[in-house]
């Protein structure tokens, strides 16, 4: 009895974070995960990026004192500490809005992509703007893609419409689920094959680059 008890006191006094630990530096947020309602974990940034931890730039600039939730800690991309209606609370749903915001920014800036396209592809500026692009499918002669009928002729609505629910879907589902690119990855930011020119292996850099990608995205939405 008194050895395990001895055992109990060496392990507890070799875990204390009061002795044997380095101390944490200023303006370091600590890790973090939050579990997102598809089920994969989201960790949060460590290290010293200036668009991070408690001295980051805030929506209200020099006058944020006071106005930031203390949820919002600044362990995430594109955390300004703005969150008014406290939609971010709870950290299931705050997981969850991060997870729609980040797919509907990425759709945003490919749209916004697709929105340059046809004004500098086919006949330019004229007579097709690209607010009127996609009402050529239904005229007589269906819309080429790029200009170019050999690429992609579409005629039919209900046939792309078709193609872009299961495309889609399936890309949808391989990204929440996992897939032959690998297994356990990040459902956001999943790494490995999805990058490689490997960008992402530096973290701070891979920090940097995520704050870009939601600043981006929010112009783009």
């Amino acid at each position: 009895m008194a050895q395990s008890l001895k055992n109990v006191v060496v392990v507890t006094s070799a875990t204390s974070p009061a002795q044997g630990l380095p101390p944490r530096k200023a303006g370091v947020v600590p890790r973090a995960s939050t579990r997102s309602l598809l089920g994969s974990t989201i960790s949060g940034y460590q290290g010293e990026s200036k668009w991070y931890g408690p001295d980051r730039p805030k929506w209200l600039g020099p006058f944020s004192d006071g106005a930031v939730p203390s949820y919002l800690s600044g362990e995430f991309a594109g955390d300004y500490g703005w969150d008014s209606a406290g939609l971010s609370a709870d950290p299931q749903t705050f997981a969850a809005y991060r997870e729609c915001e980040l797919i509907h920014a990425r759709w945003a800036m490919l749209g916004a992509l697709g929105c340059v396209g046809p004004e500098i592809t086919g006949d330019g500026m004229a007579p097709n703007p690209w607010f009127k692009q996609g009402a050529l499918i239904f005229a007589d002669g269906g819309l080429d893609y790029l200009g170019n009928s050999n690429l992609v002729h579409a005629q039919s609505i209900m046939a792309i419409l078709g193609c872009q629910v299961v495309l889609m879907g399936l890309a949808e589902a391989y990204r929440s689920n996992g897939g032959p690119a690998g297994e356990g990855l990040d459902s956001l930011h999943p790494g490995g094959y999805f990058d490689p020119l490997g960008l992402a292996d530096d973290p701070d850099t891979f920090a940097e680059l995520k704050v870009k990608e939601i600043k981006n995205g929010r112009l783009a939405m």
